[in-house]
Formats: C-alpha cells, structure tokens, sequence
C-alpha cells in the first residue's frame, strides 16, 4: 500500500471510529427515549477505579490523530469486546390467589433479569393489584406528562378472579414495567425502585430488628443485586443495604463475609466522608480488620483524620442505623 492510500485507510477508520464514539456519549432525543431499548455499559480500566460507580462506564481511551492504524483497530477491538448491552426485562409467568380472612386478592410473581450476558441471579418479586396501581398514582403526580400515553388495566366489578381476566393483566402488567423501564427518569425515580424493593427490605429490616439475622441476610442477599442494576448511576443509595448485610454476618460470627461486604459500601464512599454510615463502617471496619489479622492501621488514620476535621459528634453503631431504617 502506497503512503497516500495509507493515510486514507488511516483517516477513513479514524473518523468511524469517532462517529461511533459520538454517537455512544451523545444524548437519546425525546422521541428516542421514550422507546424501550438496551442500556449501554462500557466497562473498561480506568486511572481511578474510584469513579466506576460514580459516573456511567465509559473507555478512558480515545481515538485521536496520533494513533497509528493499527493502534485505531486494536481500540475498536477492545470497544466491541467490553462494550455490551445491559437491559432488564420483566416478566410474569404466574400468578396465585390469595384469601385472608374477608380479603381476596391475586399476587403475580414478577421475575426480572439482565440481558445481555448470563445473568445467574435473577430477581423473584411478588406484587398485587394495588400495589401497581398505588406506583401509577405515584408516577402521575411526578411524571404526569410522561405517563400521559400509559394505559393501566382498570378493576372490573366483576370477574377479577376469572382465569382470562388475570392472563389480561399479566400481559397488561408485563408490558406496563416495560413501558417504564423505557424511561430514564422514571426507572431512576426513587418511587419506581422502591416499588421492586421496599417490601423486601422492609421485611428484612424487620427479621434484623427482631433478631433474625439469618432470614434478614437471606432476604437482604436478594435484594441487594437487584438494588445494584436499579442504581447504577447511585452507588451510594445502597449503602444501607450493604452495611446491613455487614450487621447480620458479624452477629452471625462470619467476619470474613461482613468485612467483604464492608469493603463494598466504604468503595462507594470514599468521596462521601459526610454520609451517616462513613463512621460506624469505618469503626466496625476495624474491628472486623483486627479480628482477621488484617491491616487495620489504614482504616484508623482514616477515622482519625475525620476526626480532626469534623465536630465531636454522637455516632450510632453500625447496628443502631441499621435497625433504623424503614421503621415505619
């Protein structure tokens, strides 16, 4: 290949690459954002892995003139490889009739999983009737322009129980969550992520105040996952959960795992000292550090240099925030 034909193949690849980089950190338009599609997550090394939660992963790397043609389609390479769609679909394959004392009611088993690479832990939840249409009244008082074009089955006088009214809004309820998840700032909205886990965190919560640490982490471990692919742009709001599951090894004597867990929620708050949780994981850190042999020197100049720039202040334990938390 002569220099001229070089340096065109060269110019030629640069400029699709940097058309796709464009196009991948440009913002969807509003007719594109309210049409239900795959996420993308890039997830390549950074300078500072601090900021993998931080911000939506994107490559460090970046075509410019100075990369050789070889380089150009080394980093496509790479971008095609680590860059894969994330999206979750919902789906509702059954549902069960529940009676209690004059109440009866349908509760449909919801299951939510991630495409785009193997997702071994898929969500279970179970919801009701008023459970969805308490999250649409929610959504419209927030969303209302959104939500304008929204159907939600309405209640029948009769026949709610009937086999062909159920598999309506099993349908209906499937395509509904869809629908929502399509919206940025809907699947973002604190009522659309406590819908798929406040009743599960509110039990578990629950298990952890009476002093079953056993159930508490079973139902916790559950839910945690499902928190992570909700709030991928806010790390920091799953802290308590993660602190929680730390409370409920240690009382189970498992340091090894509670520790794990706590060196999860400190990542998320390493440029977060001010958040509540920052001390008492910290002073539960050590502990755990000291009770494995590990260094816990690091983790206690850290409390020290708080100290020192912070008031004296009184500080719950870990356990007493824990055992705060959804206390309704």
């Amino acid at each position: 290949m002569d220099q001229d034909s070089h340096c065109t193949a060269e110019r030629e690849l640069l400029e699709a690459v940097s058309r796709i980089t464009t196009s991948s950190t440009t913002g969807p338009s509003d007719e594109e954002e309210n049409q239900p599609k795959a996420e993308i997550s890039c997830e390549v090394r950074k300078e500072n892995p601090e900021k993998d939660d931080m911000q939506d992963s994107s490559a460090t790397l970046s075509p410019n003139s100075s990369m050789t043609t070889k380089e150009l389609q080394e980093y496509w390479r790479n971008e095609k490889r680590q860059c894969k769609q994330v999206k979750l679909l919902f789906e509702i394959p059954s549902t069960r009739i529940v009676e209690h004392h004059l109440s009866k009611y349908v509760m449909y088993k919801i299951i939510i999983l991630q495409t785009g690479s193997f997702d071994s832990n898929k969500s279970v939840i179970e919801r009701r009737y008023s459970d969805f249409e308490k999250l649409h009244r929610n959504l419209l008082e927030e969303f209302s322009e959104e939500m304008e074009d929204v159907t939600f089955p309405k209640k029948t006088l009769t026949g709610n129980f009937t086999e062909e009214i159920i598999n309506e809004r099993k349908l209906a309820f499937k395509d509904y969550l869809r629908f929502l998840y399509s919206m940025k700032y809907i699947r973002r909205s604190k009522k659309f992520i406590d819908f798929l886990t406040r009743p599960e965190l509110q039990e578990a919560y629950g298990c952890l105040r009476g002093g079953q640490y056993t159930k508490a982490l079973e139902i916790l471990l559950e839910v945690i996952g499902l928190q992570e692919r909700l709030t991928r742009g806010n790390p920091v709001s799953i802290v308590p959960t993660l602190c929680a599951i730390v409370v409920c090894h240690k009382d189970l004597e498992n340091p090894a795992s509670a520790f794990e867990y706590g060196e999860k929620a400190l990542s998320r708050l390493r440029v977060h000292s001010s958040h509540r949780y920052y001390i008492p994981l910290l002073e539960t850190m050590i502990t755990l550090a000291y009770e494995l042999g590990k260094d816990f020197l690091s983790l206690q100049e850290k409390l020290e240099e708080w100290k020192t720039k912070k008031d004296p202040i009184r500080v719950f334990t870990l356990k007493e925030l824990a055992v705060r938390e959804y206390v309704q």
